[in-house]
This record gives structure tokens, sequence and C-alpha cells, in this order.
């Protein structure tokens, strides 16, 4: 039997898994905007605290994933809650440095006249800042997004679902048509999310930067 024909005949199964897989990814991308987003704001506000919050993303990174849900299970059990909080410290760090770099690579001269004209701290963020860099952020949710979907297999070593679960078991039994199985799926799914919100991400890039990045791309 060929990995299409196995493949065909767990249909129901490959999708199921595939739909946990992405709740796994999707819930812990969420909960990470949540928070990665406001404080990177925050820490362009904050410069004395940049440095130190950002090096603790850091280091947050350098842990194996792993032992980063290893970490999780005396305080969350086992399930796809310990695997999700793993992801969400994981997504923590490129979200929150890509949203300080975007606002911070905005023109000096803009806010300056911005605050000429009288416009508050929120105006000059809400209307000059965030649409200036959020090709910057969409970009750093756009990679986090699919290395999470990579990483969301993990969530089967603890008892998590996913597409992890058919890779486990696959490895568990020396059975490479159920290894394909959870892996083939996983990889397709990275691939169409990053074309997804790759065109999510120039939809709301606004035109003009659109056009800055295209001449650079040409130079």
């Amino acid at each position: 039997m060929t990995i299409f024909e196995y493949m065909f005949r767990n249909a129901e199964l490959i999708a199921t898994r595939s739909l946990e897989h992405l709740f796994i990814a999707t819930s812990a991308l969420l909960l990470s905007m949540l928070v990665a987003i406001p404080l990177g704001i925050f820490l362009t506000r904050r410069e004395s605290l940049a440095k130190f919050i950002l090096g603790l993303g850091n280091i947050i990174m350098t842990i194996p994933s792993l032992a980063l849900l290893a970490f999780m299970l005396p305080i969350l059990g086992i399930g796809n809650k310990p695997a999700i909080a793993a992801l969400f410290l994981y997504a923590l760090m490129p979200i929150m440095r890509n949203t300080y770099t975007g606002i911070k690579q905005v023109q000096p001269s803009l806010i300056e006249a911005a605050k000429g004209m009288g416009m508050t701290d929120f105006q000059i963020l809400s209307g000059i800042e965030l649409p200036l860099a959020i090709s910057v952020i969409l970009a750093g949710i756009r990679t986090t997004y699919v290395i999470l979907i990579g990483w969301a297999t993990l969530a089967a070593f603890i008892g998590g679902g996913g597409l992890g679960q058919l890779i486990w078991a696959g490895l568990t039994n020396i059975n490479y048509n159920l290894i394909l199985s959870g892996a083939i799926p996983a990889a397709g799914l990275a691939l169409l999310s990053d074309l997804v919100l790759g065109q999510l991400e120039y939809k709301l890039t606004p035109r003009g930067i659109r056009k800055s990045i295209k001449r650079k791309e040409l130079a």
C-alpha cells in the first residue's frame, strides 16, 4: 500500500488530527499576540526596560522545546494545555521583537510633526505608528505561526492531540506510512498558513510601503 492510498483510507482520522493540530498552534498564536503586541508597544515607550525584557525573551527561546514541555507538566498536567502554554512562550519573543522593531523604524520626523499638530500618543500610535509598522508585525506573526505548526507535533509526547499522535504512533510501531500520515499534512498546513498569511500581510500593508518594498527588491 502506497502512502497516498494509506492516507486516503484514513482520511477521517487525519482530518481530525489536523484540526486538533491547528487548534493547538492557533490558540498559542492568538494568546501570544494578545500579550506580545501590547508589550512590544509598551517597550517602545519604556526604553529602559526594552533590553531586559527582550533579553528575557531570548533566554526563553534557548530552552529546548521538549524541556519546556516537561516544565509545564507539573503545572498543567498532560494534554493540550501544557503544549499550548509552551508554544505560547516560544511565540512571544518573535512577535514582541517585530512589534518593537516595526514601531521604532517609523521616522522620528513623522512623530514630531504629529505632536506639533496636537495629536495624542494614542492617535499617533493608531494613526501613524501601527499602520507603518504593520508589515513588520505581520511578518513576525507569519513566521511564528509556521514555526508553531511544526512544533505542535511535540504535543503528542505529553498526551496532547494533533498530527504528532500519528507520528508518535508510527515511531512506536515502526510504521512509516503512519509517520508520513502525520508529517505530510503538518508540512502542508505550514505551507498553506504561510501562503494565506502572506496574502493577508500584502493586503494589510499600506500601498506606499508595498511600493517601497518592491523598489528595494528590484534594486
